[in-house]
């Protein structure tokens, strides 16, 4: 790695103890003795040859994101049996062609349809907990519950379909190979053995693998048919009955409607797979590590509930326009999201070089992690980064900060193209939840984050639930 301006820095972590909790255990508290150590950026070197370039200052992230530069090679490869060549692992012109295509996709318009459906799988799940808890206090580990409301979630804006997965999540084949897929991918990730592909393929993991990413494409497959054969017979017909919401598949039917020699059936299927994979992945931990933090700050959680009783009542029902009135909550919500953000780092392969505002320069082929952990407990930045204080997101203090100290959707040309959609689901589900329920952390189970692609718990999240009167 070629460094000018390298002197601040001693070698950094390396292939000891210090890097494997670092990489591979994610072990989050040693990136913040490094953040403290080293304020804008630290290298660290994997074995004698290969290293990457961390950063989390502002200044440096606002240089790195206003560039194009493709993500690293690896993971993409790792996602790619699932996904196909979406958003997610698109570099270059295609995927400027296809940002371009389904930004429309998630605009307030197509979103504000999407409420209701949301609300539909929360008040699913809340019967269930019910159910659970009828009268008592009862602990229950609510990852599993969000995890599937969330699927079912998705499956109903994607494709406009009613899985009953939240009911029989275990009879489910796509449900279930929904969740091993996944599992299998950071397993992979996080295995330097399985890193080479003859390798992985030949193994257990491998085969199951292809098998599973074989259903999801057949399921995917045959949703889309499915969809256009009934979209002919409506025109046969001169019959053609408008749906109470224009789900994605609708969305990205029309995009290859209007650009049928540049957007194939391949390409459609990516974006459906990766609107599908990727939304599974973040938000049921963004939903859990949200109610985690109110349940350990009550008095958060109350101001929360009043203010959502004052808009919405009993919760009977819940608008798109009531949603941009819930500003404690969202201020509560994009503190969560910096205290835990759903993807705690992005990377880049630098295509040609690059010079940060304080002089220091890395030559092309490096690549560079934005540690988005890092960037948001970078006390540098942070008054008391452990702190759960919203009040950091009113607009007085929002203000007065870095336009890139908050990164939980990127920045950029490449920032998130769901951050809306994921927004709405977290303030429906939160308002919805604590409408019913009042909920208190476990002291015998806190919550232990696992810090892979994707933040995830890992011993699940577990809560006192209290029905309301």
């Amino acid at each position: 790695m070629k460094i000018q301006g390298h002197e601040r820095f001693d070698r950094g972590p390396g292939t000891s103890e210090p890097w494997r909790d670092l990489l591979q255990d994610g072990k989050m508290e040693k990136l913040e003795e490094l953040v403290e150590k080293y304020p804008c950026a630290f290298p660290c070197w994997v074995g004698p040859f290969q290293a990457f370039f961390y950063i989390y200052d502002p200044d440096y992230a606002k240089t790195f994101l206003s560039r194009t530069d493709p993500k690293s090679k690896y993971p993409c490869k790792v996602l790619l049996p699932c996904l196909g060549k979406g958003l997610v692992s698109l570099d270059g012109p295609k995927w400027f062609q296809h940002r371009c295509l389904l930004t429309p996709g998630y605009s307030a318009n197509i979103l504000k349809s999407y409420v209701e459906v949301m609300a539909h799988s929360v008040n699913m799940m809340l019967g269930k907990w019910e159910k659970i808890c009828g009268t008592q206090d009862t602990i229950v580990e609510v990852f599993e519950h969000i995890n599937l409301m969330a699927l079912d979630i998705l499956m109903k804006c994607a494709f406009s379909q009613e899985t009953n997965c939240q009911i029989n999540s275990h009879c489910d084949l796509y449900v279930k190979s929904t969740f091993e897929a996944s599992k299998i991918i950071f397993y992979r990730l996080y295995s330097f053995l399985r890193h080479h592909n003859i390798l992985f393929n030949f193994s257990p993991e491998g085969h199951r693998l292809q098998e599973t990413s074989q259903m999801l494409h057949q399921h995917t497959e045959k949703a889309i048919q499915d969809r256009k054969k009934a979209l002919e017979e409506e025109k046969r017909q001169d019959n053609t009955q408008k749906r109470k919401h224009q789900d994605f598949l609708d969305v990205v039917l029309s995009v290859q409607a209007e650009n049928r020699d540049s957007f194939s059936d391949t390409d459609l299927r990516s974006e459906v797979n990766t609107f599908l994979l990727a939304g599974q992945d973040t938000m049921p931990g963004a939903i859990s590590w949200l109610l985690y933090h109110l349940a350990l700050n009550p008095e958060h959680q109350e101001r929360c509930r009043e203010e959502i009783r004052s808009i919405l009542g009993d919760g009977s029902s819940i608008t798109w326009d009531q949603l941009d009135e819930m500003s404690y909550t969202t201020m509560c919500i994009k503190e969560s999201l910096r205290l835990a953000p759903p993807v705690p780092s992005i990377s880049r392969e630098l295509s040609k070089p690059i010079t940060f505002p304080d002089g220091l320069s890395l030559t092309a082929g490096i690549t560079v992690v934005l540690s988005i952990w890092g960037l948001h407990h970078n006390p540098a930045i942070w008054k008391k980064p452990k702190v759960f204080d919203p009040l950091r997101f009113s607009q007085e203090n929002s203000d007065q900060r870095h336009s890139h100290s908050f990164l939980p959707f990127s920045a950029g040309p490449r920032n998130c193209v769901g951050q809306h959609f994921a927004m709405a689901e977290l303030k429906v589900a939160i308002a919805l939840i604590l409408l019913r329920f009042k909920v208190t952390p476990d002291p015998t189970r806190p919550l232990v984050f696992l810090s892979q692609v994707i933040l995830k718990p890992k011993n699940g999240v577990h809560l006192h639930l209290k029905k309301l009167s």
